[in-house]
């Protein structure tokens, strides 16, 4: 007998429901977006069954995609109204790239495997996000021909704060990104006032390595792991 296909959209309800409006997501416009963007679309059919679970997937080239409540967080911390042009680094599957356009006029988004970058690009196209740019390279240094931008939210870890990336942010601007060593990070969200910025520690978390030249470099892993 073949095998019964999930019922996605009642498990996207529960999944909002029990691991998003149970917890501190309070957004309205967020717990909307993630009630209605596909997840398990972005994600290998071989664990396409597990889409809508509390935990991170992988998703090829040692990345994985967050699991659904860091994604809502840190989507939520960068306080969207619809207006803002947004810088993403990190694309991976793309499915925070989906949840971000539906809340922002535009968005930029940059991944480092050229692989992945196409294949986010093409589930995007596919789905009808048309105001999304897809690129690949390394996202630590930003995107200056693009900036300044409202909102950057950073999907991968960094020692510090990438300067470049503090830079682009508009007047306002907020950046999301983690912070911390490699077995352990804190998300950070850094606010632009003027030339100052003020920081602000919002969660433990746990994300792949941003590698570049502002991040970590495959030195540092390397002598990390070996």
């Amino acid at each position: 007998m073949p095998r019964k296909s999930p019922n996605y959209d009642v498990l996207r309800e529960r999944m909002v429901r029990e691991q998003l409006v149970a917890r501190d997501i309070t957004d309205p416009l967020v717990l909307k977006v993630m009630s209605e963007v596909p997840r398990h679309l972005f994600v290998p059919e071989e664990v396409r069954d597990k889409a809508y679970r509390d935990s991170p997937l992988p998703i090829g080239h040692d990345q994985t995609i967050s699991q659904p409540y860091i994604v809502a967080l840190m989507t939520q911390a960068l306080r969207l109204r619809g207006h803002e042009v947004v810088l993403e680094v990190g694309t991976g599957s793309g499915y925070q790239t989906a949840i971000l356009s539906r809340l922002a006029r535009q968005v930029f988004s940059i991944e480092r495997h050229a692989e992945l970058a196409e294949r986010a690009g093409q589930i995007l196209a596919q789905l009808g996000y048309h105001n999304v740019e897809i690129l690949a390279g390394d996202g630590s240094q930003g995107l200056p021909d693009q900036a300044p931008f409202d909102a950057i939210l950073v999907a991968a870890a960094a020692p510090e704060v990438p300067w470049p990336l503090k830079a682009q942010l508009a007047e306002g601007g907020r950046l999301v990104i983690p912070i911390g060593g490699l077995h352990g990070q804190v998300l950070t969200r850094v606010t632009r006032q003027d030339d100052h910025w003020s920081i602000e520690q919002l969660a433990p978390v746990m994300f792949v390595p941003l590698i570049g030249r502002y991040g970590w470099s495959e030195n540092d892993l390397r002598q990390e792991w070996f």
